[in-house]
């Protein structure tokens, strides 16, 4: 097992520094997704949910919480993203909402933790919006899909595209 980088040889915690490390493309795709009743489902679908356009504002607020990943974590370096998508699909065998999103940038360290941000922040945003309706609601399954770029290469979790 490798040491944790966070920590120097004494133990303190630290920013990695990547001032060393060379530059490449990046891409990183997380999901997660928020279960909820069939009718709060239906209610969205039909535009007739209380705080109205559900699925439109909790994707912003995805996009938004991928720009402030730095602000959020601790030890992440902030970083330019180049791509920042997230795309909620109601889903009926739930049922509820699958919530994706992409990030990419040009850099020397990963866009993982921009991913997952957006993923928990666009389930925390649905649930906001949806709670007066719906207080049964569930937020789980937030995971790495795929990385691409950097020293360590390319990686996909088995059984995704």
């Amino acid at each position: 097992m490798s040491r944790l980088t966070h920590l120097d040889d004494s133990g303190k915690v630290r920013m990695v520094d990547v001032s060393d490390k060379k530059g490449s493309a990046r891409t990183a795709v997380a999901a997660g997704s928020l279960t909820c009743l069939v009718a709060t489902l239906e209610q969205v679908r039909s535009g007739n949910s209380p705080k109205g356009a559900v699925i439109a504002t909790a994707e912003l607020a995805g996009i938004m919480a991928a720009k402030r990943t730095a602000d959020l974590i601790p030890l992440c370096h902030p970083l330019p993203l180049t791509k920042a998508a997230v795309r909620i699909e109601p889903d009926d065998a739930l049922p509820g909402f699958r919530v994706e999103a992409e990030v990419r940038t040009n850099g020397v360290t990963g866009v993982e933790m921009e991913a997952l941000t957006a993923v928990s922040v666009a389930c925390l945003a649905l649930f906001d919006m949806l709670k007066a309706i719906d207080r049964s609601m569930v937020i789980g399954g937030i995971e790495v899909r795929s990385k691409t770029g950097g020293k360590s290469g390319d990686w996909h979790r088995s059984g995704t595209s």
